[in-house]
């Protein structure tokens, strides 16, 4: 445990953006979820719908540095392919 309060302060805000990031990270999993279950049930609908969030969560994910650019193309480059598939 750190002994000088700057320190003492960055421990309590990397613990807090790191709880934050964690729930964010649960949401972004369970979005995509949603969307390939809705997919393996072959309802375009539902996965139109679970699809827009599923980009808007990978987004905002590039946004808050908690996925690469990179990675987060690639997961929309696939689920775009199992969306274009269903047809």
């Amino acid at each position: 445990m750190p002994n000088i309060k700057s320190a003492k302060k960055r421990v309590k805000v990397i613990e807090t953006k790191t709880l934050q990031n964690k729930m964010f990270k649960s949401q972004l999993r369970t979005a995509l979820k949603k969307y390939n279950a809705a997919v393996e049930a072959g309802n375009k609908e539902e996965a139109s719908i679970a699809y827009k969030a599923a980009v808007k969560k990978l987004d905002q994910a590039v946004a808050k540095n908690i996925l690469h650019k990179n990675n987060a193309a690639h997961k929309k480059s696939e689920l775009t392919l199992k969306f274009n598939q269903m047809a």
